[in-house]
C-alpha cells in the first residue's frame, strides 16, 4: 500500500465512523455546508467518496442511478457506505489504479495520484462537516493531518474557483494540523 492509499483508508475509515454517528433526526438538520442539510451532504460524501472512488480506480464512469440515489433513505445506509469504501479501497490497492490519468468527461483529466488526493481531501472535510453538524469528533494522525494539509494547501485555490471552498480563516495559536488544513480550505474549526 503506497502512502496516498494509507491516508485515504484512514480518513475514509474516519467518515463511515462519524456516519454511523448521525441518527435519523439529524438528517434534516443544516450540514454547515451553506444550503446542504446534513442529508444532502451524506448523499453527496457517499457518492463520490465510495462510489465515485470505485469507479474512478476501474476507469468507468458513474451511472446516472448512483448520481440521482437517495442513499441516505436506506435504513442501513451508513453500514452500505462503509461496504461500498471497502469495495473502493480494495480496487485503489492494485497497483494499475495508479497508472495514467482519469478521464472527467468534456476532455478533462488528472493524473491518478491527483485525483486520489482530491478524494482525501473530500472524505476528511465532508467527514469533519458531517461530525461538526451532528455534534461528533473527528480526528486523524498527525500523519494524515498533515499529507492532508499539503493536499488542501496544493488544491485549495482551483476548490475556490469552483466554490468548493471559502476563503481561508486564521488558524487560532497552536492550532492543532488538522485545524490548519481546516481553516486553510475556509472552515471555522474552533468557531462555535
Amino acid at each position: 500500500m503506497n502512502e496516498t492509499h494509507h491516508h485515504l483508508s484512514v480518513c475514509t475509515a474516519e467518515a463511515a465512523r462519524v456516519t454511523r454517528g448521525i441518527t435519523p433526526e439529524q438528517l434534516a438538520e443544516p450540514s454547515g455546508c451553506t444550503g446542504w442539510t446534513v442529508r444532502e451532504l451524506a448523499d453527496h460524501l457517499v457518492l463520490y467518496t465510495a462510489h465515485g472512488l470505485e469507479h474512478r480506480a476501474l476507469r468507468t464512469p458513474l451511472p446516472d442511478e448512483l448520481v440521482a440515489r437517495a442513499f441516505t433513505t436506506e435504513t442501513d445506509w451508513s453500514e452500505r457506505y462503509a461496504a461500498q469504501l471497502d469495495r473502493a479501497l480494495a480496487a485503489w490497492a492494485k497497483p494499475e489504479a495508479w497508472e495514467g490519468d482519469i478521464d472527467f468527461g468534456g476532455g478533462s483529466a488528472m493524473p491518478a495520484r491527483e485525483v486520489v488526493d482530491m478524494l482525501v481531501a473530500e472524505a476528511a472535510l465532508h467527514g469533519w462537516d458531517l461530525a461538526r453538524a451532528t455534534d461528533q469528533d473527528f480526528t486523524l494522525p498527525e500523519d494524515t493531518a498533515a499529507y492532508l494539509l499539503g493536499v488542501v494547501e496544493r488544491y485549495a485555490e482551483m476548490y475556490r474557483e469552483y466554490e468548493g471552498f471559502a476563503a481561508p480563516v486564521p488558524a487560532e495559536d497552536g492550532a492543532t494540523t488538522l485545524d490548519r488544513a481546516l481553516a486553510a480550505s475556509g472552515r471555522k474549526p474552533c468557531a462555535t
